[in-house]
């Protein structure tokens, strides 16, 4: 049977390239998203500041939802510093080490404060122990021994020009700006700012608590030490770390780019394995199709049927065995230029590394192997099921009636499509926005399955409206369609399926992008916003001074963070995380949130006000009581006192600004939001005050955006780069399947030159069909899209349309048919070079 199959292979190579193609690119695009998920679950940072401990201990940044995946923390969640004593005791500790980090940042001679060396502002300032903490760090100086000292790492002395002996102005936890002498300098780039550990206590405010306990051990001691840790800590909720893991405790928000990671593949995973399978599918169809004749004569000399879809599936599978491997190997170089878009969008931190491993191969080949023998043997199944002679005689031609069963599953699927297209009326959400892709894409599959009897109907209305007024090409090209309407629908849907894909979710991110946008700019009353990045938040006093000046109407602090959300679903636990805003009870006068029920002015103590959608999908109205988990894992229980409508641009859950505190990597204001009465004399204040102070920064309250894709927030890229590389899949394997079709014609068209069809009546009747091929895929991919589009465009924006680049559909329109043409008209003419008479021997 493998002998066989192998032969067949070479009699029919052609027709299998589309197979290939298919199993090429569909290999590439499930490794690549095996190489993202598997760096997600395992990749880890650098080490960095920390690569001199050999064992750390910190709190858990994961909060875990009973069967389901761990959700990253991102808040810093402190540990008791107590355990820095008894764990120094244990046997083999040559020193431990509790690191503390808080926002601190120098200021040069211009008022102007010093990019920081470390990533992120708020903790790069730590007390001199945490030097123990380095690895083979390189003093210039000597430790700061009170509270007037400071010690910088070499790529900040070098920002701020200064060395060890000069002064220099630092703010520290929203302080003024303080005169220190600079005592040392640590050679290693990206370590902080270093004070008296008794200094860096009190600036800090976290007396009693540290970030985490590293460990020093005696040589050949570490593993040793870390199992007695976790013995002695065992119960506590802490983990005890080694080797690669010890950077992601030194910045917690490395779980959360970690779990984005694995949600990026999840989301993505899903529709590449639609798509991949439905290409699969189609290309086999075509493939098996072309071998009917062949599948038939050996049911005629005896073969079983189970032995002919064997035969399939053989010849499917060696050709798949051939392509699997350099798209595997495309994949892991597609996931590196993945990654590497993430890093220069700022979605992961460039620091963090790729992970390869054979798993994503491995998992890429058992499932395109099964696809391919999966969707081989159904292409087969029919031929192999038939009577020999009846099998023989259908075998140079297709059912004469598409199967009815087949026509209303399509229906229904097609129904149900665009009852599920209704989701974004009833949920304004994201969740609710992803209905409408989906939709599209189920809808396209209901097209397949419906196709024959459409392009059937399509064909035999065209032919008899073509009889006795058309061209004999014209007429000829209307006949082929109704004749081989399962061929033809199999194109048509396949074409639609890329019209559809692209439409739908290019428009579902553009539209949800608007809505987003007009949120937002709707529900910002202040025109400011006032900030500190370099800072790591607004010193003490801000507030205070803007609302003193003259002009300034309201002015309220507004922070995010990261919360999750335990509830019922059908049920069962669930749990969510996502963003939310902390507002204090004068958030009203700078914000409108479409406050439905309740009032922002009640946000105090343990309180939150939640948006519409959540309110009504998780039994969370005014008055009642919410469970959350807030960014540094503490639960709570909050009380609901309002529910707003601007959910998309404002998040689904506001916290109050007390609810908040003490639950947050610093305790600071990240940004205050201002409202002025419009004039430039009270801009000109808030312009003279930010300038007076080192560090602050005013800009608008919102930047300017028109909800296009040029202000599109770094995942929105993301999906659009795998709209086009799935595009491109799909068009190359269009390309393919068409060229594989229309080659296998080669008899048909020997015999309409037998019986006297010049060559330029068949390049005529073959452009008429790719012309009708290509306006029915258009015409059904616009129907299948325009109902969930407009449903879409009704939800969010509150218009029957979505928003998006108007270019889109004429673009897709021109794609389609420059690429039914083409790969239609090239192979062609390549047949008609063949004589008639020498193509129908071939065969």
């Amino acid at each position: 049977m493998f002998r066989l199959a192998i032969q067949m292979v070479g009699h029919r190579v052609t027709a299998l390239i589309a197979v290939a193609c298919a199993v090429f690119g569909g290999a590439a695009l499930i490794t690549a998203t095996g190489v993202l998920a598997e760096s997600g679950l395992r990749s880890h940072l650098p080490a960095g500041r920390l690569a001199g401990a050999s064992v750390v201990v910190a709190a858990d940044q994961e909060f875990h939802p009973p069967g389901d995946l761990a959700l990253a923390l991102p808040e810093r969640r402190r540990i008791p510093a107590q355990l820095v004593g008894e764990l120094g005791e244990l046997p083999g500790v040559t020193a431990a080490v509790g690191d503390i980090g808080f926002p601190a940042a120098l200021v040069d001679a211009h008022g102007r404060v010093v990019p920081a060396s470390s990533e992120d502002p708020q903790v790069s300032g730590h007390g001199w122990s945490s030097t123990k903490l380095l690895a083979s760090a390189r003093v210039e100086g000597s430790a700061p021994t009170g509270s007037g000292e400071v010690a910088v790492d070499s790529a900040t002395a070098a920002a701020a020009g200064i060395k060890p002996g000069d002064r220099v102005q630092v703010v520290v936890n929203s302080r003024p700006a303080s005169a220190y002498r600079v005592s040392a300098v640590v050679n290693t780039p990206g370590a902080g700012v270093y004070f008296a550990d008794k200094t860096a206590v009190g600036l800090s405010g976290l007396s009693g608590r540290v970030d985490l306990v590293g460990l020093r051990t005696a040589p050949g001691a570490e593993e040793r030490v870390a199992a007695e840790v976790r013995t002695k800590l065992k119960g506590t909720g802490l983990q005890t770390v080694t080797g690669a893991e010890r950077g992601d405790t030194a910045a917690p928000g490395a779980g959360a780019s970690r779990s984005l990671l694995v949600l990026l593949a999840g989301s993505l995973s899903g529709i590449i394995l639609l798509i991949t399978g439905f290409v699969m599918a189609s290309a086999l169809a075509v493939a098996i199709g072309g071998q009917r004749r062949d599948l038939a004569l050996m049911r005629a000399v005896g073969a079983t049927p189970k032995q002919i879809r064997r035969l399939a599936a053989a010849q499917s599978t060696v050709v798949a065995a051939v392509a699997v491997a350099p798209g595997v190997g495309l994949g892991y170089l597609l996931a590196g230029q993945f990654r590497g878009l993430l890093a220069d969008r700022g979605v992961i931190p460039a620091e963090l590394p790729q992970t390869f491993s054979p798993l994503p191969a491995l998992a890429a080949i058992v499932l395109m192997i099964l696809a391919v023998q999966v969707s081989a043997r159904c292409s087969a199944w029919r031929t192999s099921r038939m009577p020999a002679t009846e099998a023989v005689a259908e075998s140079r031609s297709e059912p004469r009636n598409p199967s009815r069963a087949r026509t209303r599953i399509g229906v229904v699927v097609i129904v149900v499509a665009t009852v599920m297209s209704a989701l974004p009326l009833f949920s304004r959400t994201v969740i609710g926005a992803t209905a409408t892709s989906l939709a599209g894409i189920i809808g396209a599959i209901g097209l397949a399955m419906a196709g024959p009897a459409l392009v059937r109907g399509i064909g035999g209305a065209a032919a008899r409206a073509t009889r006795y007024g058309g061209s004999a090409p014209t007429w000829l090209a209307m006949a082929n369609l109704r004749a081989y309407a399962l061929r033809n629908a199999g194109i048509v849907s396949t074409l639609a399926m890329a019209v559809v894909f692209v439409l739908t979710y290019t428009f579902t991110q553009t539209t949800v992008l608007a809505a987003t946008a007009q949120d937002t700019s709707t529900g910002t009353l202040a025109q400011l916003r006032l900030s500190a990045p370099g800072l790591g938040g607004l010193p003490d006093g801000t507030l205070a001074a803007v609302r003193k000046t003259q002009g300034v109407r309201a002015a309220a602090p507004v922070g995010t963070t990261t919360v999750v959300w335990q509830y019922k679903q059908f049920g069962d636990p669930a749990a969510e995380s996502g963003s939310a805003t902390i507002l204090t009870p004068d958030a009203a006068g700078v914000l409108d949130l479409d406050v439905r029920d309740g009032s922002l002015s009640r946000l105090t103590g343990a309180t939150v006000a939640v948006s519409s959608d959540v309110a009504r999908t998780r039994s969370a109205t005014v008055g009642h009581t919410v469970n959350l988990v807030l960014g540094d894992g503490t639960r709570v229980d909050a009380k609901v006192v309002a529910v707003y409508g601007r959910g998309l641009g404002f998040g689904t859950v506001v916290l109050s600004h007390d609810l908040a505190a003490g639950h947050t990597t610093t305790a600071l204001d990240q940004s205050l939001l201002i409202r002025t009465d419009g004039t430039a004399k009270a801009r000109q204040n808030l312009t003279n005050l930010a300038a007076a102070g080192p560090g602050l920064t005013l800009g608008p309250a919102n930047s300017p955006s028109t909800g296009g894709l040029k202000d599109a927030p770094p995942e929105v890229w993301i999906n659009l780069a795998t709209i086009v590389v799935l595009l491109v899949y799909l068009l190359l394997s269009i390309a393919n399947k068409l060229v594989a079709a229309t080659a296998q014609r080669r008899v048909e068209l020997g015999a309409l030159r037998l019986n006297g069809t010049t060559p330029r009546q068949i390049r005529a009747m073959m452009r008429r069909e790719a012309a009708v091929t290509a306006a029915t895929a258009l015409t059904t991919a616009l129907l299948l899209s325009a109902i969930p589009l407009a449903l879409l465009g009704q939800g969010f924006l509150g218009h029957p349309w979505p928003a998006g680049p108007v270019w889109l559909l004429p673009g897709l329109a021109l794609t389609v048919t420059v690429t039914a043409f083409l790969t239609i008209e090239l192979p062609t003419r390549q047949a008609l070079r063949t004589p008639p008479a020498d193509a129908i021997r071939a065969q």
